[in-house]
């Protein structure tokens, strides 16, 4: 159960689709969609935690920015439990990604799934 629960993010989906579905590829591959590399990176961020739940998923739905340092900035946490949203926000926010092309101030949308 210790190690089920350390797997607990089982996926991570974008509002453009399932980027673990296609081919298994690498954070610093350079022939990665920046968009799917991006996905990659904060699912990195996110794999170690301690949650423990109940029989069901927690959901979030995270809305973030990148600044011009490429650090990512957080603007919304939206989840019915409270320590998701502080465990997301702590794990992201002001973490640097590596992204080629994107705009300062473009808005992202996240969906963070954590499963038992």
């Amino acid at each position: 159960m210790k190690k089920i629960s350390l797997l607990l993010i089982a996926a991570m989906l974008l509002s453009f689709g399932n980027v673990f579905a296609n081919q298994p590829s690498s954070v610093y591959s350079t022939n990665v969609d920046p968009e799917k590399k991006l996905t990659l990176q904060i699912g990195e961020m996110l794999t170690e935690n301690s949650f423990i739940h109940q029989g069901y998923d927690l959901l979030a739905q995270v809305r973030f920015t990148l600044n011009k340092e490429g650090e990512i900035v957080v603007l919304s946490v939206a989840t019915e439990d409270e320590r998701l949203e502080a465990f997301v926000k702590s794990r992201l926010n002001y973490q640097k990604v590596s992204l080629i092309g994107y705009e300062e101030g473009e808005i992202f949308a996240v969906q963070v799934r954590v499963c038992q």
